[in-house]
């Protein structure tokens, strides 16, 4: 079965993205730099980037489809359809199906699961994150580290208190530094 995944960049004081979020700022003033590390083309996990990510669909909140569909456009975030969790629809939806919008995480992870096959399941921003974990519906933890302390910001788990009822223990599965990054990858221990 495909794992589901959060991956996500991080600035070493714990922020996704940095102050001024915005549709045409979609990580905040400055926040591109997070990054940086995909850019470089460096190597994880002994694979390129490109072959480090084999997905076969995305899920996220409303917050990050609007904030970065200027960025996706049609096409959609990359090799999988992106299902967008919120209670409303906008007017005007981009792609010919590459965006499904639906109203709860079950029936999210249904359709990205029917849609992946083998493949893995990336979430994306951190109140989905979030809600993910507390449910107990992330398999795993991916966080590329990125050399730069923001001050303020978006959180990892987004601006809601996470609520968890106790502690999440993770396993390390693999810590790799590179000259752009420091990618940690955990297990979330069920």
């Amino acid at each position: 079965m495909a794992r589901v995944v959060y991956d996500v960049s991080m600035s070493l004081d714990g922020f996704i993205a940095a102050s001024g979020v915005t549709a045409d700022e979609g990580l905040g003033i400055g926040g591109e730099v997070l990054h940086d590390w995909y850019m470089a083309e460096e190597k994880i996990r002994e694979r390129p980037i490109a072959e480090y990510y084999d997905l076969g669909a995305f899920i996220a909140g409303r917050r990050t489809y609007d904030n970065s569909i200027k960025w996706w456009g049609g096409e959609g975030h990359s090799s999988g359809p992106t299902i967008i969790v919120s209670h409303d629809m906008p007017a005007h939806v981009p792609g010919q199906g590459t965006y499904i919008f639906v109203d709860s995480l079950a029936i999210a992870l249904d359709t990205a699961r029917n849609a992946a096959g083998d493949k893995d399941i990336r979430v994306m921003g951190g109140d989905i994150a979030g809600q993910f974990l507390r449910e107990g519906l992330l398999d795993e933890i991916a966080i590329h580290l990125a050399p730069v302390l923001f001050g303020t910001g978006l959180p990892l788990f987004g601006e809601s208190p996470l609520q968890l009822g106790g502690h999440i223990r993770l396993k390390q599965i693999e810590a790799t530094s590179t000259k752009a990054a420091t990618h940690l990858f955990y297990r979330v221990v069920k």
